[in-house]
C-alpha cells in the first residue's frame, strides 16, 4: 500500500509540460479544478478526460504511475459514491430494507466519483511535473500581493515545499519501520479492523519520533545557514514566462469556455 502513495513525489523526465513555469502550472491546476464544476453532463467529463490525457502524454508519464496514485484513496472515494447514490431523492429504481436507489442518485454517484478522481489526477500532474524549489518559488509569486496584508507568503510557501518534501522520506521510514517490525513477528495484514489499528501502533511511536528527530535536524541546518525568512532573499534564478505558458494559458481558457458552453 505505501508504495502506491504517488501523490506529491516529483517524476524526473524531460517533458514540455515539466519545461513550463511552475506559476502557469500552479494556477492551471486551479483553472482546471474550477472547470470540473461547471458542466453537468458526460460531455464535459469527456472534454476534461481528454484534456488529462493530453497534458499526461506531453508529460511522458505512465498512465500505470498515474492509476498507482489513486489506490490508497479507493476507499474513499466508494464510500463517497455510495453515500450519494443512497441519499439523492428523486425517481425510485430500487429499495432494500432502509436504503432506496433512484436514478438521480445513480448519476449524481457517478458524477461524484469521476470528479474527485480527475480532481486527483490534475493536483498530482502539478508535483509529478514540478520540483519542490520550483513549486515554492511559484506559490510565492502567485501570492505575493498578500504581502500587502502582512501574510507570510513566503513562510507558508517554503513549509508547503518542506512538506512535499518529506512525503517520500517519511514513506520509506515507515516501510523501513515495517520490515523490521515484520522481522521480529509482527503481523499487519490477519485480523479484523481494530485488530490492525492496534498492530500500528508499534509503527506509529517509533515515526513519530523519526520525524521530530528530522525536523529538528533541518531547523538546525537552516539556521546554521543564516535562514531568516524571505525578508531580502534574491533568486538565483528568477521565474520567467515563455511561449509555451502563453499557450498552456490559452489552452486552459479554452478548457474553461468549452465547460461552460458543452451540453
Amino acid at each position: 500500500m505505501l508504495r502506491d502513495i504517488t501523490i506529491g513525489q516529483y517524476y524526473p523526465v524531460e517533458s514540455v509540460i515539466h519545461r513550463l513555469d511552475p506559476r502557469t502550472k500552479f494556477l492551471g491546476t486551479i483553472m482546471f479544478v474550477v472547470s470540473l464544476f461547471l458542466f453537468k453532463s458526460f460531455w464535459g467529463f469527456l472534454l476534461a478526460g481528454a484534456f488529462l490525457v493530453t497534458v499526461t502524454t506531453l508529460a511522458h508519464i505512465p498512465p500505470k504511475y498515474i492509476l498507482k496514485g489513486l489506490r490508497p484513496m479507493l476507499f474513499l472515494l466508494l464510500f463517497m459514491m455510495i453515500f450519494t447514490l443512497l441519499m439523492t431523492p428523486g425517481e425510485v429504481i430500487g429499495e432494500w430494507w432502509i436504503f432506496t436507489v433512484t436514478k438521480e442518485g445513480i448519476f449524481a454517484a457517478l458524477f461524484m466519483g469521476l470528479r474527485l478522481a480527475f480532481l486527483v489526477f490534475g493536483s498530482s500532474l502539478m508535483t509529478y511535473t514540478t520540483t519542490p524549489n520550483k513549486l515554492t518559488s511559484g506559490m510565492e509569486s502567485c501570492f505575493g500581493f498578500l504581502k500587502i496584508f502582512k501574510v507570510p507568503v513566503h513562510e507558508l510557501a517554503m513549509m508547503v515545499s518542506i512538506a512535499l518534501r518529506f512525503i517520500p522520506i517519511l514513506l520509506e521510514e515507515t516501510n523501513k519501520i515495517m520490515k523490521a517490525q515484520q522481522a521480529r513477528g509482527a503481523d499487519f495484514e490477519s485480523g479484523g479492523p481494530v485488530k490492525r489499528a492496534k498492530a500500528m501502533v508499534p509503527i506509529l511511536i517509533p515515526l513519530f519520533v523519526s520525524s521530530f528527530r528530522r525536523a529538528g535536524e533541518l531547523a538546525e541546518a537552516m539556521e546554521a545557514r543564516c535562514y531568516h525568512g524571505g525578508d531580502g532573499r534574491t533568486k538565483m534564478k528568477p521565474l520567467k514566462y515563455h511561449l509555451r505558458d502563453l499557450i498552456a494559458y490559452l489552452a486552459l481558457i479554452g478548457l474553461i469556455v468549452g465547460c461552460i458552453f458543452i451540453p
